[in-house]
This record gives structure tokens, C-alpha cells and sequence, in this order.
């Protein structure tokens, strides 16, 4: 349902763009009308190719398809943005008729600009944000110790070894006690290779490395992945709770939002995954930023969670906040403290246009 309505909507904007482009002197003087028609309809082709066969398939035919067709879907995003505001600017041609034209060919050359932009920001590798969280009944022999938190990794055909192992690397720089992965581990579609998969169990800490699952595990054979997760050296925490040191409790709950229809939607995986718990400092881990009210009236301390990608592609983040509010950073609801990771990874697109990704240094405080 999801990749038809992603289609529909991208057929729009596609008519919308190739129109708009034909009407320019730029591109007229070097493409004939049937040329541009030509190319728009060939890149549709290869957007919705990209989606129904390179999405679900693995080798290099289905890695050129999603690389060019996820691609253009995020150039094509902000060449729809920048052409709607040069037409609402201009009264869509009835104000400043004698210069509409340049009008939009200038937005055309900036959603270049921007696209260009977006592409670097989006192959290179994540950066630190740094949280400080007070936790007023945390042991004192816990403060001080530093989380790394990432999410949204999206491992699949479009992620190289190399941006994987980077970013390990860069994880490790930073000895972290604790280390979380927050779901979307895996892009998904199909098993991840075993070879990158491997390149995560250099990840380690003293109290251990833990994952929850997202709702793009759940896309593929979220049994499989786990079993590959946990034989990397990762404990994944599907709707339960473990003491990892004396009175530290860690939680994790799977995504039950997954377009997989193997998640019962009505399930309460938070009551379940903090049931019995003793009253103790909490940490929960949960993909998306949602149902953050009943986990702070469950007695959560700091709630950890990704999903949102921040938006990643402005000002795509404007839409993204509609459905979630807590969008990325830091937040207090109810006595918790809730941190939202814009994403270490891409999704779709390998692009990121000033939202670039996130690996969350967190340290822990007690209250002196």
C-alpha cells in the first residue's frame, strides 16, 4: 500500500516538474518537448522499478535500480519544492509576468544546487550530538558513564562496507559503557550480507551492546536478523527487560507499528516489556518516539528512540513533525527525559539536506 500511494504521489510531482521544466527557455534551447517527455517518463520507469523490484531483490541490476530511482526520488522532492515556491511567488504566472520565466528557471538551479548538496551530505559519515541526562535516583557509581546510541542504520544494498565500518569506528573512538542500536538496523529487504553484518560485532562496551527492533526488520525475517544480530556479539530485547548492572534495568519492545502483518497491532508490547521490573533506574529502548505519556507513568527514566530520520531531506522535517512531535533531540515528558536520534543512516534516498546523521553520545548524571 505504501509503495503504490509513494507511486501516485510521485507521478504528480513528476508531471508536475517535466511540465514546469518545458516551459523554460533553458532547457527548450537544448531539449525538444518530446525529449523532455521522453526522459521524465523514463526516469518514472526507474522510480517505480526502484520500489517494486530493486526494493525486494538483491544483486547489481536491483542496486542500480534503487541507487538511481531512490536517488531521483529525493531530487525530484526538491525540485517539486523549489518550482511550487517560485509558482506561489509568482501567483502561479500572474504576477510579474516579464519575469516568471527567469523565476523558475532559478528555482530549477537551486533545487540542482540543493539536490547536489544533499547527496555529499548524504554519504558522509554521521556526527556526535552530546546529551548530558540527570537521573536523580541513578547510582552514583553509574554517573558519568556515556551511551552510544544510533538508529536507523538501514544496512542493505546501498550502504558500502567502508560508511559501515566508518561509522564503527567512530563509535569506538568514544568507549562507551553502554552501546544501543534503535531499530532500522537492516534496510530490509531481504537478508543483509553477512560480510557488513560481521563488521558489527567490533562493537563492544563493558555492560554490553543491545538492540530493539524497527519496523524494517519486520519487512524481512525478523527472527533471522535477530539470530544474525545476536551471533555478532548484539542481545536483542524483544518486549523484556534485563538488569545489566545493579539497579540499572534496560527495556526494549519491538516496533509494532511494521507494515508486517506478523505483528498483532493490538498487542501492549510496553506493559509487557516492563512488567515485574524492579523499581530501579529504567532506560527504554524503542524505535519510535511514540506512546512517550504511558512510559513515563510506567516509571521510565530515559526513553531512547529513532525512526524519524529528523526528516532528513529539508524541509521534508516540516511534514515529518505533523506525525511525530518529538522529531529529534532532547525532550522532558512527565519526569522523563525522552532522545529522539535524527538517524545515523539514510532511507530511500542516499541523501540529507541540513539534517546530517546522528550517533547520540549520552552521559549519564546523578543528582548531587
Amino acid at each position: 500500500m505504501f509503495g503504490i500511494t509513494l507511486i501516485l504521489v510521485s507521478t504528480i510531482i513528476h508531471a508536475y516538474v517535466f511540465w514546469r521544466m518545458a516551459s523554460m527557455p533553458m532547457i527548450m534551447h537544448c531539449l525538444s518537448g518530446r525529449q523532455i517527455a521522453g526522459i521524465g517518463i523514463g526516469l518514472w520507469i526507474v522510480l517505480c522499478l526502484s520500489r517494486f523490484y530493486g526494493h525486494d531483490h538483491t544483486g547489481k541490476l536491483a542496486y542500480i535500480l534503487e541507487l538511481i530511482g531512490m536517488n531521483w526520488l529525493g531530487i525530484l522532492f526538491l525540485l517539486f519544492f523549489t518550482l511550487i515556491a517560485a509558482d506561489i511567488l509568482t501567483g502561479f504566472g500572474f504576477l510579474f509576468s516579464s519575469a516568471v520565466l527567469k523565476i523558475r528557471e532559478a528555482a530549477l538551479i537551486v533545487g540542482i544546487i540543493l539536490s547536489l548538496i544533499a547527496i555529499v551530505q548524504g554519504t558522509r559519515l554521521p556526527v556526535v550530538e552530546k546529551y548530558e541526562v540527570t537521573i536523580p535516583k541513578l547510582p552514583k557509581n553509574l554517573n558519568g558513564k556515556v551511551i552510544i546510541a544510533v538508529s536507523d542504520l538501514h544496512i542493505g544494498s546501498l550502504r558500502s562496507i567502508n560508511w559501515v565500518k566508518g561509522c564503527v569506528e567512530k563509535i569506538r573512538l568514544h568507549r562507551p559503557d553502554l552501546i544501543f542500536l534503535l531499530g532500522d538496523i537492516v534496510e530490509g529487504h531481504g537478508l543483509p550480507d553477512q560480510t557488513i553484518m560481521t563488521v558489527l560485532n567490533r562493537l563492544s562496551a563493558p555492560f554490553g551492546v543491545y538492540a530493539v527492533l524497527g519496523n524494517h526488520e519486520f519487512n524481512s525475517n525478523e527472527t533471522e536478523i535477530t539470530r544474525l544480530l545476536e551471533t555478532n556479539g548484539i542481545q536483542v530485547l524483544r518486549n523484556r527487560w534485563i538488569q545489566v548492572q545493579p539497579r540499572l534495568v534496560l527495556a526494549g519492545i519491538d516496533d509494532l507499528r511494521s507494515f508486517s502483518r506478523r505483528v498483532d497491532r493490538k498487542t501492549d508490547l510496553l506493559s509487557k516489556a516492563l512488567a515485574d521490573r524492579p523499581e530501579e533506574t529504567t532506560i527504554l529502548l524503542s524505535h519510535r518516539p511514540d506512546q512517550v505519556e504511558k512510559a513515563a507513568g510506567f516509571g521510565v527514566d530515559l526513553m531512547l528512540s529513532g525512526h524519524t530520520h529528523g526528516g532528513q531531506i529539508w524541509p521534508f522535517d516540516y511534514i515529518t513533525k505533523r506525525f511525530f512531535p518529538l522529531l529529534e533531540g532532547e525532550y522532558q515528558i512527565n519526569g522523563m527525559t525522552v532522545i529522539v536520534c535524527r538517524g545515523t543512516g539514510t532511507w530511500g534516498p542516499n541523501m540529507r539536506l541540513f539534517q546530517p546523521g546522528e550517533i547520540s553520545h549520552i552521559t549519564l548524571r546523578s543528582r548531587s
